[in-house]
C-alpha cells in the first residue's frame, strides 16, 4: 500500500473522483495539500483573488458541466469564512459545490488559536454536509462521500474541513475506488399507478401547462419534456431563472412564469385547469407562495425528485417521487393515442398566437431612440448580436430582473442566475467557471456597476488563466432595486443608493483583458460583438439610464402604498 501524507492522500481523492479543474486560494493551512497538487498534472489549478468569487467559479462549472466544482479554500479562519456566501448561493441552486478548507490544528481547537473558528459549526446550515477530518487515513474515506452526497439528487455543496496536523502526518491507503462503485447509477421512476392517473388527468384537460424547472433543466431533460408537451399539444412555461429548461427556438415554449415572468406564460399558469409541475417547488420566485401566480382551482400534478417538495407550498391532486424526465417519457408511454381534445387544441392555439404577438410587441416597444441608454433597447441589442450557443449568467438587481425574460436561450443550459439566494456578485465570478466547464461556448455576464465592482479584481485570474468571457456592465451608478424601492415607497428619501466607479474599460485594459464603452444604443452592438471577437477577457461597460429602475418586490411594501 503506498504511504501518502494527508495532503497527498486529499489530492490522489480528487484524481480518483476524476477532478479536471480545482479552483482555490493558497493558504498556509493546507500547504501540504498545494504541494501534493504540484505533481498532480492532471488536475488544472486556477487561483482566485477570493474565496467567495473562486466559489461561484466552481457552481457555474458545476452547473454548467453537471460535475462537481470543487473550490479550496487553503487558509483556515478568514478563508473559510469567506466562502459562506458562495456556499449558500450553491445551496440555493442545489449545485454540487465541493469546499475543502484548511483548518486549526486539532490539538489548538478550544484555545482561542490563531485564525480559530468554529468551521464544522460554521457550515453545516448551508451545506447538505459538512465534515473534519479526524484522522489522517480517513481522508479519501471522507472526499468519498463529499463526493457522493454532492452529487446525489438533490444535488448540493458539501464541506470539507482538514485540520493542519491531519494534512501533514502520514498513513498507509489501500487503493482507492472508482466513483461508479459506491454512486447510484439509476434515478427514481414515477409508480405505475401514479404515472397512470398522471396521464388520465392530463388526458382530459381542456386547459393544460407544463411547468419546466430545476428537474428538467439540470438534468439535461427538455427533450423528454418537449416529447410529452408535443404530444399533449400543451405550452411549457419555465420555472423563474431556468427560461433555458427548454429551447427558446420551440414553438411550446412559453418562456418564465410568475410574478417576474412575461405576461403570457403568467396567464397560462393562471388560467390552466391542469399544471404539471415537472421537477419543479414551485416556490417563491414560481408564486410568491401566492395563488395571484397559479390557479386556484387547478389540478396539480407535481414530480420531484425530492420527496418533502411535494405539495410543500400548494396541495397537490398527485404527486410522484421521480426523476422529471424519466416521469415524462413514463407518461407519453402512458397516454396513448390522444384524441377528440378539441378543447385543448384550441387553448394551445390560442396561447400560440399570443406568444407570437408578445414577441413582436417587445421588439416593436424596446426603446433603440432614447439617450440615455434604455434597457429594453439594450436587451432587443443583446438578442440580436448573442450567438445561439451563448451561455448568460446574470447577478439579482432590477436590470438583471428585468433581463431575465427579455433574453433568448437557445441551448440548454444556458442561463445562470442566483435563483432564490438573490445575490448581487455572482455574474462575473460563474461566468468564469462557465468558460472553464464549456470553453466551446460564447460567454456573457450581465450584472451591474455595483456587482461587477465587487468582484473585479478576478479578472486577473481571467487574464493569466485565458478565461475569455464577455461582462456587459450595466452602469446605471445606482443600488437600482433599491433606488426604486426608496423613489416608490419611501418618498424619494434616498439614503445610500448612488454609487460612483471607475470607467470600467480602463479598468479591464489595466488588467490586461479588453474594455470597450457604450454611451448610445447605436455603439451596443459593435462593442458586444468586438469583445465577443477580441480572444481576451472583455468588459463592456454600457451607461444605462439612472431613472430606468423597477420595483419588483411590491408585495413587501404594500404596508407603504397610498
Amino acid at each position: 500500500m503506498p504511504k501518502w501524507s494527508g495532503g497527498q492522500a486529499a489530492v490522489e481523492a480528487l484524481k480518483a473522483e476524476n477532478t479536471e479543474n480545482v479552483f482555490g486560494l493558497i493558504g498556509s493551512a493546507t500547504m501540504e495539500m498545494f504541494d501534493a497538487l504540484y505533481d498532480a498534472t492532471e488536475i488544472n489549478f486556477i487561483g482566485v483573488h477570493d474565496e467567495r468569487t473562486g466559489t461561484h467559479m466552481a457552481d457555474g462549472y458545476a452547473r454548467v458541466t453537471g460535475n462537481a466544482g470543487v473550490i479550496l479554500a487553503g487558509q483556515n479562519g478568514p478563508g473559510a469564512t469567506n466562502l459562506v456566501t458562495g456556499l449558500g448561493q450553491a445551496a440555493a441552486a442545489f449545485s454540487p459545490v465541493v469546499s475543502i478548507a484548511g483548518a486549526l490544528s486539532s490539538s489548538h481547537v478550544y484555545r482561542d488559536a490563531f485564525q480559530e473558528v468554529d468551521q464544522q459549526a460554521l457550515f453545516q446550515p448551508i451545506t447538505k454536509k459538512t465534515w473534519t477530518v479526524t484522522q489522517t487515513d480517513r481522508v479519501p474515506e471522507m472526499f468519498r462521500e463529499a463526493f457522493r452526497v454532492a452529487m446525489t439528487p438533490r444535488r448540493g455543496p458539501v464541506h470539507i474541513n482538514l485540520p493542519r496536523d491531519i494534512l501533514s502526518a502520514t498513513a498507509e491507503f489501500p487503493a482507492l475506488q472508482d466513483p461508479i462503485n459506491y454512486r447510484s447509477q439509476t434515478v427514481p421512476a414515477g409508480a405505475a399507478d401514479a404515472i397512470e392517473r398522471a396521464a388520465g388527468l392530463l388526458r382530459e384537460a381542456q386547459r393544460p401547462v407544463i411547468v419546466a424547472g430545476g428537474g428538467i433543466k439540470n438534468t439535461g431533460g427538455h427533450a423528454a419534456a418537449l416529447e410529452l408537451a408535443e404530444m399533449l399539444n400543451a405550452p411549457v412555461v419555465t420555472a423563474p431563472g431556468h427560461g433555458d429548461a427548454i429551447p427558446f427556438g420551440h414553438p411550446l415554449n412559453a418562456g418564465q412564469m410568475g410574478p417576474r415572468g412575461n405576461p403570457v406564460a403568467s396567464r397560462l399558469a393562471k388560467e390552466a385547469d391542469v399544471i404539471l409541475a415537472l421537477g419543479t417547488r414551485l416556490g417563491f420566485n414560481s408564486t410568491f407562495y401566492s395563488y395571484d401566480n397559479i390557479n386556484e382551482r387547478a389540478a396539480i400534478i407535481q414530480i420531484e425528485i425530492e420527496p418533502t417538495a411535494i405539495g410543500r407550498h400548494f396541495p397537490v391532486a398527485l404527486g410522484i417521487w421521480a426523476d422529471a424526465p424519466t416521469a415524462a417519457r413514463q407518461i407519453c408511454a402512458a397516454l396513448g393515442t390522444l384524441d377528440g381534445r378539441a378543447e385543448a387544441d384550441s387553448w394551445c392555439e390560442t396561447y400560440k398566437a399570443e406568444r407570437q404577438a408578445y414577441l413582436l410587441k417587445r421588439d416593436a416597444d424596446a426603446d433603440v431612440d432614447t439617450h440615455p441608454i434604455q434597457p429594453s433597447g439594450l436587451f432587443k441589442v443583446l438578442r440580436d448580436v448573442l450567438p445561439k450557443n451563448a451561455a448568460v449568467t446574470m447577478d439579482a438587481g432590477t436590470l438583471c430582473l428585468q433581463a431575465t425574460d427579455a433574453l433568448n436561450y437557445w441551448q440548454p443550459p444556458s442561463l445562470f442566475t442566483p435563483l432564490d439566494f438573490g445575490l448581487v456578485g455572482f455574474s462575473f465570478a460563474c461566468g468564469l467557471g462557465i468558460k472553464v466547464g464549456r470553453p466551446d461556448r460564447a460567454v456573457v455576464s450581465l450584472m451591474g456597476d455595483g456587482g461587477f465592482g465587487m468582484t473585479l479584481s478576478e479578472l486577473s485570474t481571467a487574464v493569466d488563466h485565458g478565461i475569455n468571457t464577455v461582462t456587459v456592465v450595466m452602469n446605471n451608478r445606482c443600488w437600482g432595486a433599491e433606488k426604486a424601492y426608496q423613489r416608490d415607497f419611501f418618498g424619494e428619501r434616498y439614503i445610500g443608493a448612488d454609487i460612483s466607479s471607475p470607467p470600467f474599460d480602463n479598468i479591464a485594459e489595466l488588467y490586461g483583458a479588453a474594455g470597450y464603452r457604450a454611451e448610445k444604443i447605436s455603439e451596443v452592438g459593435e462593442a458586444v460583438t468586438a469583445a465577443l471577437e477580441c480572444g481576451k477577457p472583455a468588459v463592456v461597460d454600457v451607461a444605462i439610464d439612472p431613472a430606468a429602475l423597477y420595483s419588483f418586490r411590491r408585495d413587501s411594501f404594500k404596508h407603504r402604498e397610498k
